[in-house]
């Protein structure tokens, strides 16, 4: 079985920037709308199946492991821009008061995700356009992931301080502490990486 790394899915992935995921669905069989429904997960199995996974595996046989994440950018005034925050990883209070930052999942999550950007083109578009493939190894901000840090301590901080109720998405420059789940009032909290992350983690990258 032929091991796929990070390194190496970013380089497969890379051979199809520019290239419609829609068309690439197709190819691979993947379903999109064929069904009358579309299938809201279709293109991160168009992704798997680019970077060199089989469907639903992003773990290698040696441990080495990483997560692939679409993220939907749409175009204003001649750029591209992300389309909305992204999910990085659920909180659990009690790692959180216990981790620090570069032993959390939060970072850990950070790190191992290769970050995918698609042209957005409204509901139920037909094309899909990968825009570009990039992942932390490829930051060139070394400031940005100290910021990152400083957030992440804050909200801790805040969570020891204040209790879990405490956190909102107001908190952060950079990452968030929001609600996540159904309605309002939700109790569970998660990380969320904020539009302008995103949008620096691709401005930033080679």
């Amino acid at each position: 079985m032929k091991i796929i790394t990070r390194a190496s899915a970013i380089i497969n992935l890379r051979k199809y920037v520019g290239q419609n995921l829609r068309d690439l669905a197709l190819e691979y069989k993947v379903t999109t709308f064929e069904t009358g429904k579309q299938n809201k997960g279709w293109k991160g199995l168009v992704l798997e199946k680019l970077a060199g996974l089989n469907t639903n595996i992003s773990k290698a046989p040696n441990g080495l492991n990483f997560e692939l994440k679409s993220v939907s950018f749409c175009e204003r005034k001649g750029e591209f821009v992300p389309k909305e925050t992204m999910a990085i990883t659920m909180i659990n209070p009690k790692e959180l008061l216990e981790m620090e930052f570069y032993d959390s999942h939060c970072w850990s999550k950070l790190k191992s995700i290769v970050f995918c950007a698609v042209k957005w083109n409204g509901k139920n578009a037909e094309d899909a356009e990968l825009l570009k493939v990039t992942s932390f190894d490829f930051t060139n901000d070394g400031n940005l992931i100290a910021e990152i840090k400083k957030d992440y301590d804050f909200i801790r901080n805040k969570l020891k301080n204040s209790g879990f109720a405490s956190l909102t998405g107001k908190d952060g420059k950079w990452i968030q502490a929001r609600t996540k789940g159904i309605g309002h009032g939700s109790i569970t909290r998660a990380f969320y990486a904020r539009k302008s992350l995103v949008k620096r983690i691709f401005d930033n990258s080679k």
